[in-house]
């Protein structure tokens, strides 16, 4: 057996018991009868499928993880609303005068967008489209909306086309949005694509400030992540957990809420 079908059988056998698991079979001797191979080999393979993310491990054998659900955007602009105010209000002071900001696509960034309409003369970039709709009628900013597919839920854009763009600026600060922020795995998003975006964004960045509200401070089973950088900044709400902006601080990351920063 060449190496290549060894690899693509590893695949569809890590595959099976993923589905195995979420139809309900979670012990080890099961799953090792269902797919054919040794309880070493089975245990070995949900070690490795939990690293993924893709079930949680327990004793003896294996849970399913909960499915990632992506609210629209009309959906995640009803929720935690005073949160994402207050999170704006700690982000527009680190945005210097004059300054060339890119915003990212979301609800979070979407209320930095309304304060920053005040704060001009800027220049945004921006890839959320509601956000440029928005900044398009300050007169002191000049807004620039990135090319790209329009992702239908967050209404971000990303592909080729945003990538090449974002490669030709240089900006003096980058507000990152997510889906779920965890210090070890990062920035989690629904698609590559989105991460890949987000990546280019924070790379012609002097400086880097992720908006999360506490609800998003988890590592939640969405199926794309991207490394935090120490150099960063997360902005909070008072609500989040002592221990997870512990977990935040001790990898680096400066962390500001509206209570204050570390």
């Amino acid at each position: 057996m060449t190496s290549s079908s060894v690899r693509r059988a590893t695949r569809q056998r890590r595959d099976a018991l993923v589905s195995l698991v979420e139809h309900g079979v979670d012990a080890v001797a099961t799953l090792s009868a269902e797919v054919g191979v040794s309880p070493s080999t089975v245990r070995r393979d949900l070690a490795w499928l939990a690293r993924e993310g893709r079930i949680a491990r327990t004793y003896g054998g294996a849970l399913a993880r909960e499915r990632f659900h992506e609210r629209s955007f009309t959906e995640s602009e009803r929720l935690h609303q005073a949160a994402k105010k207050r999170i704006a209000e700690v982000a527009v002071d680190l945005v210097p005068d004059a300054a060339t900001v890119f915003l990212d696509a979301g609800t979070t960034c979407l209320a930095l967008a309304r304060l920053l309409a005040t704060r001009g003369p800027r220049t945004v970039f921006t890839r959320g489209l509601e956000a440029a709709a928005l900044l398009a009628k300050a007169p002191d900013v000049e807004v620039v909306l990135l090319g790209g597919r329009v992702q239908p839920l967050s209404h971000g854009l990303v592909g080729p086309l945003a990538a090449l763009a974002l490669d030709r600026l240089a900006v003096d600060v980058a507000f990152l949005g997510a889906d779920a922020v965890d210090p070890a795995r990062g920035i989690g998003e629904p698609t590559h694509d989105e991460t890949a975006v987000k990546e280019r964004a924070a790379a012609v960045a002097a400086r880097v400030v992720l908006l999360a509200d506490s609800s998003k401070l988890s590592a939640a089973p969405v199926p794309a992540w991207l490394p935090i950088d120490p150099s960063w900044t997360l902005v909070t709400d008072p609500g989040a957990d002592e221990e997870a902006l512990s977990a935040f601080a001790s990898y680096g990351v400066r962390v500001l809420s509206p209570e204050g920063g570390s």
